[in-house]
C-alpha cells in the first residue's frame, strides 16, 4: 500500500498547483511557466539525489544498481507534450473542463495497458469507470460543447496516460530519483527551447509569477513526479491511474479554499464518485489479503 500512498501524495501536489497554474500564467506564457517549474523542479530532484549518495554506492556493490538516467530522456519528452497540450488548452478552455478532459487517462491508460498485454483486472475497469463518472459531475457540470482547448486537453490525457504507461515500465528496474531528475531536465530543456523561440521572455514577469512557480516547481515538478515514479515501482498502472486523478478533487478544494469558489452538490457527489472509484480499484487487493 506505500506505493498508492506517495500516489496519493503525488496527487494532492499536482491537484492544488492547478490554482498555481492558472495565476501563474497571468504574467508569463505557457512555455515559459513550464520552463521555469521544470527547472527549479530538477535542481530540488538533484539535491535529493545528492542525499541519497550513500544509498547508491551500496546498491553498486550489491550490484543492485541501475541508473536512471537513460530512462529519464524518454518520460521527459512525454512530459513536455503532456505538459504543454494541458497549458495551451487553459488559455482556450475553462478549467473545469480542462481537469476533466486531462483526466480521462483513467479510460486510456487500462486500455492501453490491455494493448501491449498487461492483465487488466473487472474492479479496475469498474473503478475507472465510477472514477470517470465523478470527474464529470466535479469538472464539466454538463457543458458538452467542444471547442479548441476541450481538444488540446484531450491529446494532453493520451501523452498522461503514455507517461503513466512508460514510468510503470522502467520504474521498478532503475534508480528512481535519477529518472525522476533526467525527465525534469529533458522537460525543462524542450520547454526552455520553446520559450526563447515562440515568447518573449522578460525577467520582470518571471519575479512577478514568482511564488505560483515556486509552488508547482518544488511540490508539484520535484516532489509530487518523484513520488509518482517511488509509488509505480510497485502499484499497477490502472488503479494509480485511478488514484493520481484524485488530482482533480484536490483542485476544486484548494479553488474553494484559496480562490473561494463556490463546491456545489453536483460537484461534493463527484468527489464522493472518485473516492469510491479509487477504492474500487483496490477492492481485489483488499479482498485477495484479508
Amino acid at each position: 500500500m506505500r506505493g498508492y500512498v506517495y500516489l496519493l501524495m503525488a496527487s494532492f501536489f499536482w491537484g492544488t498547483t492547478f490554482v498555481a497554474q492558472l495565476t501563474g500564467m497571468e504574467c508569463i506564457g505557457p512555455f515559459t511557466y513550464n520552463m521555469s517549474r521544470f527547472v527549479i523542479g530538477f535542481f530540488v530532484v538533484l539535491a535529493i539525489w545528492a542525499a541519497f549518495g550513500k544509498q547508491r554506492q551500496r546498491a553498486r556493490a550489491e550490484g543492485s544498481y541501475i541508473s536512471g538516467w537513460k530512462f529519464g530522456i524518454g518520460a521527459g519528452c512525454i512530459m513536455f507534450l503532456a505538459s504543454a497540450f494541458q497549458q495551451f488548452a487553459l488559455l482556450f478552455t475553462t478549467a473545469g473542463k480542462t481537469a476533466f478532459i486531462t483526466c480521462l487517462y483513467i479510460v486510456f491508460v487500462p486500455l492501453f495497458a490491455r494493448l501491449i498485454g498487461k492483465r487488466i483486472r473487472l474492479e479496475n475497469w469498474l473503478g475507472a469507470f465510477v472514477a470517470a463518472v465523478g470527474l464529470y459531475c466535479l469538472s464539466v457540470q454538463g457543458e458538452l460543447d467542444l471547442n479548441y482547448g476541450d481538444v488540446l486537453a484531450f491529446i494532453c490525457s493520451i501523452f498522461w496516460a503514455f507517461h503513466i504507461l512508460f514510468i510503470d515500465r522502467y520504474a521498478e528496474r532503475a534508480d528512481n530519483i535519477e529518472l525522476s531528475a533526467a525527465q525534469l531536465a529533458v522537460c525543462a530543456l524542450l520547454n526552455g527551447i520553446a520559450c526563447f523561440w515562440l515568447e518573449t521572455f522578460e525577467w520582470q514577469y518571471l519575479l512577478d509569477a514568482a511564488i505560483p512557480i515556486l509552488y508547482a516547481a518544488v511540490l508539484s515538478s520535484g516532489a509530487a513526479f518523484t513520488l509518482q515514479i517511488m509509488g509505480q515501482k510497485t502499484a499497477e498502472p490502472a488503479p494509480a491511474a485511478v488514484i493520481m486523478s484524485l488530482e482533480s478533487v484536490f483542485g476544486a478544494l484548494a479553488g474553494w479554499l484559496v480562490l473561494g469558489e463556490r463546491l456545489y452538490s453536483v460537484e461534493l457527489a463527484g468527489c464522493a464518485l472518485m473516492l469510491a472509484g479509487m477504492l474500487i480499484t483496490q477492492a481485489g487487493v483488499i479482498l485477495h489479503r484479508n
